[in-house]
């Protein structure tokens, strides 16, 4: 039986403040046996896990809070709002191509590339979609655009979201982040904020209502260990036992 390799990289603080990365490592080729006793006890899950420290763990780079207050920050939020603004009125329009979508996960590309055109036409700011170490460019994963703010230097890493009206308590996973050295986007220190556009439901006439900028600083993530597979591990011969068809 062949068994997928796992490994859970884990963030911790020290009484002292500073943050130490500890690794919980399942072996390349483990036993059912201690893969289940894991998940079991406990190991499988961890919680309030902080973002931007497992950020810098496992990419090596920092993230920087936002500061209103601070003029060169409050220039920044101000830039990305008014981005925001523009491509939420747009796509409000009579005609938006977003309601020729019938499932609102199609939709999240048009506020991706609306932002990345307003944001790359400011005159305060150039936008793309971010790369990894070896320069290829990854649309999948987090994040999805690339900013920098030109006369500080400074980068933003933005990630929108759409989310609908009602449903910020929600439970529900709706971000995901997965450390991979080869997939990693993450190449400088940088502010991290997320944009939620709230729409109404309405499917085919989606209806854009507000948004939330949120500086992902102090956020709190979760790790959870699952066992999965797909219709190409399910659907084999070996384990077809009776196949039907309708007449």
């Amino acid at each position: 039986m062949r068994i997928v390799a796992v490994l859970f990289s884990v963030v911790v603080v020290s009484g002292c403040g500073r943050p130490e990365p500890v690794q919980v490592v399942i072996e390349s080729e483990p036993s059912v046996e201690s893969l289940v006793a894991t998940v079991l006890n406990g190991g499988g899950t961890f919680k309030d896990v902080d973002f931007a420290t497992l950020i810098e763990t496992s990419t090596g780079n920092r993230v920087l809070p936002l500061n209103p207050e601070e003029p060169v920050d409050a220039e920044i939020i101000n830039g990305i709002d008014r981005a925001v603004a523009e491509v939420v009125a747009t796509l409000n329009l009579p005609g938006s191509p977003t309601h020729e979508q019938s499932r609102i996960n199609e939709v999240s590309s048009y506020f991706e590339d609306g932002l990345l055109e307003v944001l790359d036409r400011a005159p305060e700011f150039e936008c793309g979609h971010p790369r990894t170490a070896e320069g290829n460019l990854q649309r999948s994963g987090y994040p999805d655009l690339f900013v920098r703010h030109r006369e500080s230097g400074r980068v933003i890493y933005l990630d929108p979201k759409l989310v609908a009206e009602g449903s910020l308590e929600s439970s529900l996973r709706t971000f995901y982040f997965t450390p991979r050295k080869e997939t990693n986007k993450v190449l400088e220190d940088a502010h991290h904020l997320l944009v939620g556009i709230e729409h109404d439901g309405n499917t085919g006439e989606w209806k854009y209502l507000r948004w939330h900028l949120v500086d992902l600083t102090r956020f709190k993530v979760t790790l959870k260990a699952e066992f999965q597979a797909s219709n190409r591990d399910l659907y084999i011969p070996e384990l077809i036992i009776r196949e039907g068809s309708v007449d």
